[in-house]
């Protein structure tokens, strides 16, 4: 398997609290899209489904102990923008099954933000406009994915290389919607071909409504150090809100990106999957400059929770997507391994309930399978 993380956190300078920003505006023509507060759950293929985006959500209810008061209010759970998984525009326009796999949101999942990938401008703008039909609040085109099968077709991040195929893309979407349409992509193929600040400039000239930059290349993969002067550069360059992306960890992580770039915003992807609690975090220390860890029984309440809701979901894979993220979340656990083992033996979603709430029943408050 391969490691979670293949970098070591590295502990940031201090940085003020303050210096996060409560909320920014993606504005496209008279509409303004607020992201309050100014974070944004990244899009991840096979993990940001419905049953996690609302996880996400509402993640302080579902680790509470039974019968605690209810917890501070945050604005959308801490996280100001959510986003799909990434979803093909060629399947979109061809097969409803794609829409109701990929697309379907919940009320409670607004302001919510739809990631399409291609290299065709006509698929990509019909299934722009299917997006806004579907009630999205802002379209996303994918321009980061490392994928080798998604990069042999030109999409993602293979795309990078071709910048007036770009244009002519951002052209077709602009004007296809009258949504905010967004960007996330990597600064380059690799380090000799960086494209970061030219391809921001040539999206702001397009329509692009704001712009997320994952502060690494295709080559490195999820590999090596984010380099946040990639984000700086860009915010500079361009007057459109730029979000920044890499190596966020923790709420200080967040203040010294903002603090380093001057970006409008954070978007955090893997972080989420191993600390869900990190987006009420940071806005924990925005508001107070202290943040809570989780203890280990509301760790295994949230756990017991989201398999919970795996299990009831209409959507295929439930048992693999808990596996999957039981190699992310248990890590720091007390014995995870052991955890983790029993998770990955268990040949249904009941027998994964039903052992994740005897691993926790151990702890003071206990756990009880719904």
């Amino acid at each position: 398997m391969r490691k979670f993380w293949e970098n070591p956190p590295a502990a940031p300078a201090p940085v003020a609290a303050g210096v996060l920003p409560a909320a920014a505006e993606i504005r496209c023509g008279t509409r303004v899209l607020r992201i309050e507060p100014a974070t944004v759950l990244a899009p991840m293929s096979g993990l940001t489904d419905t049953v996690f985006r609302r996880f996400i959500r509402h993640v302080a209810e579902l680790s509470a102990a039974p019968g605690a008061a209810a917890p501070a209010a945050l604005p959308f759970g801490g996280c100001g923008l959510i986003m799909t998984e990434f979803t093909s525009a060629d399947g979109l326009i061809r097969s409803e099954k794609v829409a109701r796999r990929y697309l379907s949101f919940a009320a409670d999942e607004h302001p919510i933000a739809a990631q399409l990938f291609g290299s065709d401008a006509a698929a990509l703008a019909e299934a722009a406009r299917l997006v806004e039909a579907m009630g999205f609040d802002a379209v996303d085109l994918n321009l980061g994915c490392p994928a080798k099968k998604v990069v042999k077709c030109n999409g993602g991040s293979g795309l990078l290389r071709d910048l007036p195929l770009l244009g002519r893309l951002f052209a077709a979407i602009r004007a296809a919607v009258s949504i905010p349409f967004t960007v996330k992509y990597r600064a380059g193929w690799d380090e000799r071909s960086l494209v970061h600040v030219e391809l921001a400039k040539l999206a702001e000239a397009s329509g692009v409504n704001a712009l997320a930059l994952h502060a690494r290349t295709r080559a490195q993969g999820y590999s090596g150090p984010a380099q946040w002067d990639w984000i700086g550069e860009v915010k500079r360059a361009v007057g459109i809100p730029v979000w920044g992306n890499g190596d966020v960890r923790r709420p200080e992580d967040a203040a010294a990106l903002i603090a380093h770039t001057g970006c409008d915003g954070i978007m955090i992807g893997r972080a989420a999957a191993s600390n869900p609690w990190i987006f009420q975090q940071i806005e924990s220390w925005r508001r107070t400059g202290a943040y809570a860890e989780p203890g280990e029984a509301e760790r295994g309440r949230l756990l017991l929770a989201y398999f919970q809701r795996l299990a009831e979901a209409p959507l295929p894979g439930g048992l693999g997507k808990m596996k999957q993220f039981a190699a992310w979340f248990t890590h720091g656990v007390r014995e995870g391994g052991s955890l983790r083992q029993a998770i990955y033996s268990a040949r249904s979603e009941a027998e994964v309930l039903e052992r994740v709430a005897a691993f926790f029943a151990r702890t003071r408050e206990g756990l009880s399978v719904a």
